[in-house]
């Protein structure tokens, strides 16, 4: 699987397209690309339309709790002004925040949106077009998401998010952690047996390949049955099909909306043996950072002799995440590593031209160097690239 540094840098460095001022609406083209935080800044959204900032926004309003939680997970929350408050966002501190919602605690309000006066509407790929329309129509800057099919979706909304709020070095961290937390869940189930899961969604549906949540399974060490059953997307599937695959384990949100077991599934094999993996809802149903949360908890679950091997490991990972260690270096933090790497090449007697192996190759046609990053578990040529990008001076930033 692509590693979610790659997906970051591809995303902010080459997709993100930069319109310089005055452009008159020409499109940019790859070569005129400039880094993600540079305004303005011109990127093409799920309806097409080409969403133009000419300065980091000051206020933001989302409209689907996944992009409430993505925003307060890179650390945009201080500019943003109002979200959806109920089940989907309870995690967060929401106080201060206008809920953009109806009665229902679902339906977006269109007047609160328009009159808390946002600078950019985040509008999740569930939001109907028409809602689109009408808050364009008021004079809005809305950029809708696409939909998220796999991690890689979900990643690429973390760097889209952190472009559209002006906040590319929270993103980049956010990234960061999300990659080695995603190494650390992958290779503790690496060698194991895939037990086979039945998502539960309720009402008979269940995510198949070309969802997220599948690709989340398969990471975490499960065999999903909806891929025996032609599943693609989410789909509903009876239950007699269930019964024919006889899964070892059943896989269910947490939450009010968690389904019933029914009768029919009584002489599966998981029913039969009570293995039953709950995982938080809002972790698992989001195209959100937290996902990686809702693996922990299936590898935990299926996987308990694997997941001893990696606890400490993540629970240290957290806690340098907490601290700001993820943090992108900035450009003055830069300048002062080359110049104590410099003083320390000064004062050492050894150089690289008395060593018998060199530490810097230029094997192939183009003249590119390599150096010895790929030892490094997780990383490779992406953190080769971002510590090039960081020397000419590359200022990205931060549930």
């Amino acid at each position: 699987m692509k590693r979610l540094s790659v997906l970051l840098i591809a995303t902010l460095v080459v997709t993100a397209i930069v319109a310089p001022a005055m452009a008159g609406g020409v499109a940019a083209t790859s070569a005129q690309a400039e880094p993600a935080c540079e305004y303005p800044v011109s990127l093409t959204d799920a309806t097409g339309e080409t969403v133009t900032l000419e300065e980091p926004p000051e206020r933001i309003v989302t409209l689907n709790p996944s992009d409430a939680n993505t925003i307060f997970e890179i650390g945009a929350d201080d500019r943003l002004v109002g979200m959806p408050v109920g089940d989907g966002t309870s995690r967060l501190d929401a106080e201060g925040q206008t809920d953009i919602t109806e009665d229902d605690g679902f339906t977006v309000d269109s007047e609160t949106v328009v009159g808390l006066e946002p600078d950019i509407v985040l509008a999740g790929n569930v939001t109907p077009e028409d809602q689109i329309d009408q808050l364009r129509e008021a004079g809005l800057t809305v950029y809708h998401f696409s939909e998220a099919t796999s991690l890689e979706d979900v990643a690429e909304n973390v760097a889209l998010t952190g472009t559209l709020s002006g906040e590319c070095d929270g993103a980049t961290e956010t990234l960061t952690w999300m990659d080695q937390r995603l190494d650390l869940l992958e290779s503790a189930v690496a060698d194991a047996e895939h037990p086979t899961v039945y998502y539960m969604m309720g009402g008979g549906f269940t995510a198949g390949e070309g969802t997220f949540q599948h690709e989340a399974m398969v990471a975490a060490g499960l065999d999903n049955i909806a891929t025996a059953a032609d599943i693609e997307g989410w789909e509903i599937i009876s239950d007699e099909v269930v019964v024919e695959e006889d899964p070892n384990w059943i896989l269910r949100t947490s939450g009010q909306f968690q389904p019933e077991i029914p009768e029919s599934l009584e002489d599966t094999t998981a029913v039969q043996n009570e293995q039953f993996v709950t995982v938080d809802a809002n972790d698992f149903s989001q195209p959100a950072p937290r996902i990686v949360f809702a693996m922990e908890s299936m590898i935990e679950t299926v996987h308990p002799d694997a997941y001893d091997t990696i606890a400490d490991d993540l629970e240290t990972l957290d806690a340098d995440y907490e601290a700001g260690e993820f943090l992108p270096a900035t450009e003055e933090e830069t300048d002062d590593d080359v110049a104590d790497d410099t003083d320390d090449d000064m004062g050492d007697d050894s150089s690289a031209a008395d060593d018998d192996e060199p530490a810097t190759t230029a094997d192939d046609d183009s003249g590119a160097t390599t150096d010895n990053a790929d030892t490094i578990p997780g990383f490779g040529v992406p953190v080769a690239i971002a510590a090039v990008l960081s020397a000419l001076g590359f200022t990205l930033r931060r549930q």
